[in-house]
């Protein structure tokens, strides 16, 4: 019987990894539909697409989304404080013309 128990678990995960380092280099994609009807009408459709790649590989493609998704950009606060400007610039535009509308149509004393 053999004793040496580690020489088959690194053949094992020799090729776990191999196999995972094709995956990420070239890519693997899942894609499916999952249709539920009633008498012949189709009530709900559900797209699943599933990209399993290297963050490098998904670059090369033009998948990038990450950078650009406050939720995981790193400059998170920055967005934060840009967005609460920008909704005091609009708040501004609206009170003036607000004040715009009311000049208008108030009637003129001429």
């Amino acid at each position: 019987m053999p004793t040496d128990l580690t020489g088959s678990q690194t053949r094992g995960n020799a090729g776990l990894v191999d196999i995972l380092d094709r995956v990420l280099d070239k890519g693997l994609v899942v894609a499916g539909d999952i249709k539920v009807s009633l008498a012949e009408v189709e009530l709900l459709t559900i797209r699943i697409r599933l990209m399993i790649c290297s963050i490098d590989k998904a670059e090369q493609i033009g998948l990038d989304w990450w950078r650009f998704d406050h939720h995981f950009a790193p400059g998170k606060q920055m967005l934060s404080a840009e967005n609460e400007e920008l909704k005091k610039q609009i708040r501004l535009l609206q009170r003036k013309i607000a004040e715009l509308t009311r000049r208008r149509s108030a009637p003129s004393l001429t």
